[in-house]
């Protein structure tokens, strides 16, 4: 994925945000008119309208196209379903405080049929912060305040450092309501009135991961120390806390090991909670387990992560940054055990420990790994645990680049965040792992260059890919089945694969090969498709992203023959952080919203 906001982005479950400056979708060889009516190779379009204001900020579907909003600094827009505006207006004339110019804005979306909230944060640097949130439905002001301040840095270029979610403000779905960091306590408000539920000065700082009990009404939270008040706190301490959600008493309070970084773009915090049984698991460079009911810690297998200074943090040359994500799997939970991908203190191997679910015990280590920079996968199949070594990371950058103002003023330099997959060069292969015993199976390490992610099936066969080769295995015995010279596709080197009903679709720098899971015979190529790196399943439409030469376009594909059903070009900012810049997908994957400054197209994907 690539070019996000250049302000701010909210990740929170179904909640999407994104700033811009502006934004230009473009679809590509479209039909005229819209109205269904389409042409091979390219989307229809259902239709077209525009905003009142530029929509230079906030640019999105909300609640999967029940809403659309647009928003410039000082002004939104809503249209509905079809494209009519349901409303538009200022802020200062909506807002009773009279917020203004809003550095941060987020959406947030409450399903369809219940609307959403706009958050407004006008940051004054002389004078007083002020914030205000408006009903997405009647673009209404629900509240305003002037109580909260230092929710984000004030002084300095924060390009590339803290561009991303709200440190400070977390919206907690199942309570309707915000929980807003401040220096001394953390402050719950009902989000559609403003209206202070509690306050409590237990917990310091702010929330990098929550888990809500709906059965005792009780909310788990762990914090981190917020950026935007990092110089205010005095005597921080890890914290994860169980507290009552109606009251905001603690219902026990334990600390935790380590240090929560955050994603260099999106800015989530890296760490997760899951509840399984009477025990809470805390993923953070391994696991630390505790009782649920009381918090005493139960047992932890962790190691020391400095994967952090080999992901190119520091800026390079001043034009570039970069992070490298999903390198490590997550933790495979089964009924009495779970399997963590370890990272070894000193020599930086990687290994998988099985351990009791209930004791923690140790129950057996696999064999040490050693020149893999990932192990992002692994499975359960069988008797067998099927490990990916090596493979594609997840890269997150920020670039500075020069721009040119669209609405006039000249060229401009600034920072744009890039997220994308690509390969480093590391020790690839397949490894099965028996297990009861924890020794190896069988192993294969034929990927000199580059290793796909596995496609399984069932128990039976692993297919996966080198860039050259496309391979079959027998997962129990561990023969190779075919070997399958892809290169002779025509469609360059293989960068993914796809599980497509009895084939494997092998995504490639130029195109697509598919590939019958019953013999490795080829099916069809095409070299229609260039430059893609990544692709999506939403619903039953599969779409194909190419991110080259700060593009962003998807192109919808029919998987059964690799045609192209259409394409959508932006060349600019708003839209979901998911899709990227200018580009937004309904949940069912029909249709692409395409904003491009004023205007925006919902664009119907098949016949």
């Amino acid at each position: 994925m690539k070019k996000l906001s250049s302000q701010v982005m909210l990740f929170v479950c179904l909640l999407t945000t994104v700033t811009s400056s502006a934004q230009f979708g473009k679809l590509i060889d479209k039909v005229k008119g819209g109205g269904g009516s389409k042409k091979s190779g390219s989307f229809a379009v259902a239709w077209e309208s525009e905003f009142d204001n530029k929509a230079s900020r906030l640019a999105v579907a909300v609640n999967d196209g029940e809403y659309i909003l647009g928003t410039d600094d000082n002004s939104a827009t809503v249209l509905d379903a079809t494209g009519n505006k349901v409303w538009s207006g200022d802020y200062k004339d909506i807002t009773t405080n009279k917020t203004n110019k809003c550095e941060y804005q987020y959406i947030i979306h409450k399903g369809k049929g219940k609307g959403g909230y706009l958050f407004l944060f006008d940051a004054r640097k002389m004078g007083t912060d002020r914030v205000a949130v408006i009903d997405i439905v009647s673009g209404k002001e629900m509240w305003n305040s002037e109580q909260y301040q230092n929710l984000i840095p004030k002084d300095g270029d924060n390009s590339g450092s803290d561009d991303g979610e709200l440190e400070t403000v977390k919206y907690i779905f199942e309570l309707d309501a915000f929980l807003i960091s401040q220096k001394e306590s953390v402050i719950l408000v009902k989000a559609n009135t403003g209206e202070k539920i509690w306050e409590t000065n237990r917990f310091k700082g702010s929330v990098g991961k929550y888990i809500y009990d709906a059965q005792r009404n009780e909310i788990i939270m762990i914090n981190f120390k917020p950026t935007a008040l990092g110089a205010l706190f005095a005597g921080f301490k890890n914290q994860l806390v169980k507290m009552n959600a109606k009251n905001g008493e603690i219902v026990w309070e334990a600390t935790f090991t380590g240090f929560i970084e955050k994603e260099l773009v999106t800015r989530r915090a890296i760490v997760d909670l899951w509840i399984k049984g009477d025990k809470l698991f805390l993923y953070l460079n391994g696991l630390q387990v505790y009782n649920l009911n009381n918090g005493q810690k139960l047992w932890e297998a962790i190691y020391e992560n400095d994967m952090e200074k080999s992901s190119g943090s520091s800026f390079l040359g001043n034009r570039s940054r970069k992070g490298f994500y999903r390198v490590m799997a997550d933790p495979l939970f089964t009924d009495n055990a779970v399997y963590i991908v370890m990272l070894g203190n000193r020599d930086r191997t990687k290994y998988i420990e099985k351990h009791d679910l209930q004791s923690g015990k140790v129950l057996w280590t696999s064999e040490k790994i050693t020149g893999a920079f990932c192990m992002p996968n692994i499975y359960l199949t069988g008797d067998k645990i099927m490990c990916q070594v090596g493979g594609k990371v997840e890269v997150q950058e920020w670039r500075l680049e020069k721009k040119v103002n669209p609405y006039g003023g000249g060229e401009t330099q600034e920072w744009v965040p890039y997220i994308y997959w690509d390969y480093k060069t590391q020790k690839n292969g397949v490894l099965a792992i028996d297990d009861k015993s924890g020794t190896t199976s069988w192993r294969s390490e034929k990927f000199d260059k580059r290793i796909t992610d596995f496609v399984l099936d069932g128990d039976k066969t692993l297919f996966v890919g080198d860039g050259d080769q496309f391979y079959g295995y027998d997962i129990k015995s561990g023969n190779q089945l075919f070997d399958v010279k892809h290169n002779d596709a025509g469609v360059g080197k293989a960068t993914d694969v796809i599980d497509f009903n009895d084939k494997v679709v092998v995504l490639s720098e130029k195109g697509l090969a598919s590939y019958n899971k019953k013999d490795g015979s080829r099916a069809y190529a095409t070299e229609k498709i260039k430059g893609v790196d990544f692709f999506y399943k939403i619903g039953e439409n599969y779409f194909l992203r190419d991110q080259r030469n700060s593009k962003n376009i998807l192109h919808g594909i029919d998987m059964t023959n690799g045609d192209l059903k259409g394409s959508v070009e932006s060349k600019g900012k708003g839209g979901s952080p998911e899709y990227g810049n200018g580009l937004d997908v309904s949940e069912d994957g029909e249709f692409i919203y395409a904003f491009k400054g004023k205007k925006v197209e919902k664009i119907k994907i098949n016949n």
